[in-house]
């Protein structure tokens, strides 16, 4: 049985969710308007396969939500550019670190961000 690998991902998201998401807009007090509004996640899929499951609004076979109401309602697309630097990743724990990493890096550099 193949290991699983985590993938780090980063979604561009509408503008709209800075003007109509107040939790985003207060997570990201940094945020000038100039650069994107980014999603960054972390997934044992493909990047692609994450990203539209997020825009199906996923549930899995227990009828539990998997997909981030944020990436459903203002996911654009794929940024491949922001995070094709980043090797998979051998732990869940290792991927959900580099998650918070890079989404932290990015509002360092004045994007707004979503993480979990």
């Amino acid at each position: 049985m193949a290991k699983t690998e985590y993938r780090i991902y980063v979604v561009e998201l509408s503008k709209r969710v800075f003007t109509e998401n107040r939790k985003f807009r207060e997570a990201n007090p940094q945020f000038n308007g100039v650069l994107e509004c980014l999603y960054v996640g972390m997934t044992s899929k493909t990047p692609k396969e994450r990203f539209e499951q997020h825009r199906t609004g996923y549930r899995n076979k227990k009828g539990y939500k998997l997909s981030s109401n944020i990436v459903e309602k203002y996911g654009s697309y794929l940024r491949p550019s922001l995070y094709n630097h980043i090797s998979p990743l051998a732990t869940r724990a290792e991927a959900l670190k580099m998650e918070e990493t890079l989404a932290l890096e990015l509002r360092r550099q004045r994007y707004a961000v979503w993480f979990n």
